[in-house]
């Protein structure tokens, strides 16, 4: 026994630089894989979103239209026919073209990295006032004031949050009375009978980590049209519709879901 365990005591003493050397890669990854992770996805959305997709635009174009139709809660606002938006998970800037001439928005994002692609976008929109990125989870945005904007807006970013109800509470929170919350997520297939194969390649990639690692957290499975209509909103208008994605490997994302919800 004793000459036992000295050969094993003496296996890891000659091989003790190699189990250091194993200790520090570990810990190096460790440390900088979300860095990495999120330098990665602010770069792969500025090239995903460069060219946009006519059809997914008017999506959008039929989502926001009732934007022009709000009246702000702020006087100084309504006397120049403007409106308070905030987006929470901004990304690059991809909704800018959408919001009403004269509008202020206020803009929320956890990843630092896409200050530089935001900064460049908004610049192509004079028309529209935007703020510096405030960079933290929308679950912990409170900077934004209690009932300070008029309108919300969120589009592909459920999906990697990791607190759905208490991001939507603080959307309750920084909303007027009457103030409205526009949604656009892609979700789980919800037919599965005639996309069977769509929704267990979305479980798979989703529970192996794998689609969450390449995306920065995101995940396919999630369906937030329910968990929306218990969150206190006075009123939610959700439907699941089939994006008109053409791109064969963003197929696995055509199960959207779109809506208005009113506090």
């Amino acid at each position: 026994m004793a000459e036992v365990d000295h050969l094993i005591a003496s296996w890891i003493s000659s091989n003790l630089p190699y189990f250091l050397l194993a200790f520090l890669v570990i810990w190096f990854i460790k440390k900088h894989t979300a860095d990495i992770r999120h330098r990665w996805f602010a770069f792969l959305s500025y090239q995903l979103t460069k060219e946009k997709d006519a059809k997914v635009e008017e999506v959008k174009k039929d989502l926001f239209a009732s934007l022009g139709s709000i009246t702000s809660h702020d006087p100084e606002l309504r006397k120049e026919n403007a409106i308070k938006i905030l987006e929470i998970g901004v990304g690059t800037g991809v909704n800018f073209s959408h919001y009403p001439n004269g509008s202020h928005l206020v803009v929320v994002d956890p990843n630092p990295y896409f200050r530089k692609y935001y900064n460049d976008n908004r610049k192509k929109f004079p028309n529209i006032r935007s703020e510096d990125i405030l960079v933290t989870a929308g679950e912990q945005m409170d900077e934004v004031p209690d009932k300070s904007v008029d309108v919300v807006v969120m589009t592909l970013v459920l999906c990697s949050v990791s607190e759905i109800e208490k991001i939507l509470q603080q959307i309750l929170r920084v909303l007027v009375p009457g103030g409205k919350f526009y949604f656009l997520e892609h979700i789980r297939e919800f037919d599965p009978v005639k996309y069977s194969a769509r929704e267990k390649l979305q479980d798979f990639l989703t529970k192996s980590g794998i689609w969450p690692f390449l995306f920065d957290g995101c995940c396919l499975n999630r369906d937030m049209l329910d968990v929306i209509k218990r969150a206190g909103f006075s009123k939610v208008d959700g439907v699941r519709f089939y994006a008109p994605i053409s791109n064969f490997f963003f197929k696995l994302i055509k199960p959207h879901l779109k809506g208005i919800a009113e506090k």
